[in-house]
């Protein structure tokens, strides 16, 4: 069995804290529904483990351990903190950390019916991270370059799940945020995975943000296009005048990559529905919505 396929169970759970944090053993420990890379295991009530499962590298969750705690005092809404780390051992040779537990129902099982709530949440936190990052903090791998550059992965997803009704009007939204101008400020920090299934919601609003193992240092507008891709349709204009500090370009870019980014979500569940490996099911239909609310602009 290669370690990619190792059975996380809760047994083994419980042995990996009764080896390295015995004094947090003895809490109940359940199993999160979805994950990919990770898998998620809630410990007692306030934390959670997260495994290290599909990620070839451990480097994610290290970057969590890094720049979540000091990110998270300074953002308005929770977001999952580490505050023990589990390291490889013969029992299972990959990472594991202990993080706070951000309550709520993940997005993509849930809805959002107070828009307008929604929209001044989303904008003040993105106001609250978006700030300048040290020179120490990561750089972009596979996100966050301008639309320009990400064109072969763009034009993929078109072919593979774009309806064919509307697959020049989506083709003519990327095209606008290819021709827009690059982001000229200084590298800020961003999420850049903001998708339903990575923000958690209650009394019909977002109420937490999590999975921050692709957060960068760069363009905000990667995170901007969750003005689309989660929010209500009518509210991305709210959502803009409320963050007030994307122009005409960093809009235009945010959208393009919106539409990418649904674009995804449409084909993983595509996979789902196929019975792949990672495929969503219940994400294309959810892809579809946000790649309709694209469209239609604000």
């Amino acid at each position: 069995m290669t370690d990619s396929e190792i059975e996380i169970t809760a047994g083994l759970v419980r042995d990996l804290l009764q080896e390295q944090h015995p004094d947090l053993a003895g809490l109940a420990i359940r199993e999160v529904e979805g994950g990919w890379g990770n898998q998620m295991w809630r410990l007692g009530g306030k934390l959670a483990v997260r495994m290290q499962r599909m990620d070839p590298t451990p480097d994610l969750q290290l970057k969590e351990r890094r720049w979540l705690p000091m990110l998270a005092p300074r953002l308005p809404l929770p977001v999952p903190t580490p505050v023990r780390f589990g390291e490889p051992s013969e029992r299972f040779p990959k990472h594991w950390t202990v993080m706070t537990w951000v309550p709520g129902e993940p997005l993509d099982h849930g809805s959002i019916s107070r828009g307008t709530h929604a929209a001044d949440t989303l904008a003040g936190f993105l106001q609250a991270l978006h700030v300048e990052a040290p020179a120490a903090a990561p750089a972009t791998t596979d996100r966050g370059a301008h639309p320009r550059n990400c064109t072969d992965g763009f034009e993929n997803l078109l072919q593979a799940v774009a309806p064919d009704d509307v697959a020049a009007d989506v083709r003519s939204v990327w095209d606008d945020a290819v021709a827009a101008h690059a982001w000229e400020g200084p590298p800020v920090w961003v999420h850049g995975d903001l998708h339903p299934a990575n923000v958690v919601v209650s009394d019909g609003t977002l109420s937490g943000i999590v999975d921050f193992g692709d957060m960068f240092a760069g363009d905000p507008a990667w995170d901007l296009a969750a003005a689309w891709v989660l929010l209500p349709a009518g509210t991305a204009s709210r959502f803009f005048d409320m963050y007030a500090h994307a122009d005409e370009a960093a809009i235009r870019r945010a959208r393009g990559l919106a539409a990418m980014k649904s674009l995804f979500l449409m084909l993983m569940g595509q996979n789902g529905d196929r019975g792949l490996p990672g495929g969503k099911p219940n994400w294309g239909p959810v892809g579809r919505a946000a790649l309709d609310r694209v469209l239609k602009g604000f």
